[in-house]
């Protein structure tokens, strides 16, 4: 499997996958390994769904994967779920979100698994239609917020993703850590207005909302 990731700077993955059976759960960790030994960057989103496993496999399973993650990619309900990690003062029913707490989950989960860097989605719902929208990268040393966007949502399903998308994205184009979380947070906003699974965006489109430019208006 190693000379699949000849050439290539990042591989990505999500929870989904290893939960979908054990072979894929063994093939998923094979990759990381092989990944690693070609010394590619490796992110995962934890990205949990009861429906596919238990609380306590998931938790076994991808704490094994995690050994060779780089870049972790969470919200708050995942880290509870797959680690048992929680941010204090936080009511995931409620949408509040406690800043403070999520700086612990992130240093939690990066003294647990030696994470380069942690990100947390933070979403606060209004209703099921509009919520707000943020997010914080930890870089072990320093947390970076974005603005705080409110949406109201066409399409939810890629949300999470497309914010994968957009910090993998901004990573390689060498982003410094703030702007990279201010356009995968940007990128995301914008894909909860497009209908589908994906991210129908341009990187001026997103540039332009993730400096500060909201208006909506059509770019010429």
């Amino acid at each position: 499997m190693k000379h699949i990731f000849a050439g290539a700077d990042w591989f990505h993955f999500t929870g989904i996958t290893p939960a979908l059976n054990d072979t894929l759960a063994e093939i998923c960790l094979l990759a990381c390994q092989a990944a690693k030994e070609n010394g590619v960057t490796v992110s995962c989103d934890l990205n949990y769904r009861n429906k596919l496993w238990s609380k306590q496999k998931a938790g076994e399973v991808m704490g094994n994967l995690c050994q060779y993650v780089d870049v972790c990619i969470a919200n708050e309900e995942d880290a509870a779920d797959v680690f048992n990690i929680r941010s204090s003062g936080t009511d995931v029913t409620a949408g509040n979100v406690n800043r403070e707490g999520y700086k612990d989950v992130a240093k939690q989960l990066k003294e647990r698994f030696g994470f380069s860097k942690v990100a947390i989605t933070l979403r606060e719902s209004i209703s099921a239609n509009d919520n707000d929208w943020s997010a914080m990268l930890y870089d072990g040393g320093d947390f970076y917020f974005s603005r705080k966007y409110h949406m109201h949502i066409v399409d939810r399903v890629g949300g999470g993703d497309s914010f994968g998308g957009g910090l993998i994205a901004a990573s390689l184009m060498g982003y410094d850590p703030q702007k990279t979380i201010d356009f995968a947070v940007a990128a995301s906003c914008l894909k909860h207005a497009v209908e589908g699974d994906f991210n129908l965006v341009s990187l001026d489109e997103v540039l332009k909302l993730a400096g500060g430019d909201a208006s909506g208006r059509v770019q010429r």
